[in-house]
């Protein structure tokens, strides 16, 4: 399976039920045509823990979005880019919230080993 981790902040007055509320639709639609598995729950980060060490960025939020493979992914992403409707309307209304973003993508395999 293929991850793309978003780490983000919000913008002011915004919350994670904010976003989240924008970027279902999005997520419904990507997987009515097959192009993402899913995306799990907006986390917020929790920075009282000797476990947080990322000292480089400061983002709040985050969340993951899964595919079956990079392929998926990749198709997925070229479908945005092509301005395909309502994909297009519904990735800009949900991410219109997002402040800072970062992606990270890792794909392990059906066994939970990294691929190579």
């Amino acid at each position: 399976m293929f991850h793309m981790l978003s780490c983000f902040n919000l913008a002011p007055g915004k919350s994670a039920a904010d976003f989240e509320a924008r970027l279902a639709p999005y997520v419904a639609e990507l997987q009515a045509l097959d192009l993402v598995v899913d995306a799990l729950p907006v986390g917020e980060r929790r920075t009282d823990t000797i476990l947080d060490t990322d000292e480089e960025r400061s983002h709040r939020y985050f969340m993951i979005m899964r595919f079956r493979d990079k392929a998926q992914s990749d198709a997925s992403v070229a479908h945005i880019e092509a301005g395909s409707e309502p994909c297009g309307r519904l990735h800009r209304h949900a991410y219109a919230v997002v402040r800072d973003p970062v992606f990270i993508c890792w794909e392990v395999d059906d066994e939970g080993s990294p691929c190579g």
